[in-house]
């Protein structure tokens, strides 16, 4: 089964950790290793800042586009991996290694299969 683990922390903290020449820290370089030499990586991806985003809501018709995100939180999404493991278990057990895991969230959701899955 396939799951999204999204990660959640504080911005300002996440866009200070130093990042090598492959835009990663050495904990994350280490962490997509794992998930690669397991065999369980189907994506993933880093966002950029909420500054760069924009948020749009179509209400009767009407369109507004805010920038970024709509609420305010402590908290900003900040990327995601998709795994593919044998149930939430297993993907609770990647969440926790993920490094993001020591200082933010990481929400584990489950994708919905797609037909002929």
């Amino acid at each position: 089964m396939k799951y999204m683990l999204l990660i959640h922390g504080n911005e300002s903290v996440m866009n200070t950790v130093p990042v090598d020449s492959t835009g990663m820290s050495p904990a994350y370089a280490a962490y997509n290793e794992a998930l690669i030499k397991a065999g369980v990586m189907r994506g993933g991806e880093r966002l950029r800042p909420t500054t760069d985003a924009a948020t749009i809501r179509v209400t009767n018709g009407t369109t507004e586009v805010l920038d970024g995100p709509y609420a305010e939180t402590k908290e900003q999404f900040g990327g995601y991996y998709m795994i593919e493991v044998d149930d939430m278990d297993a993907a609770v057990a990647w969440a926790v290694r993920c490094p993001a895991a020591q200082h933010g969230a990481i929400e584990v959701r489950p994708i919905w299969p797609t037909r002929g899955e």
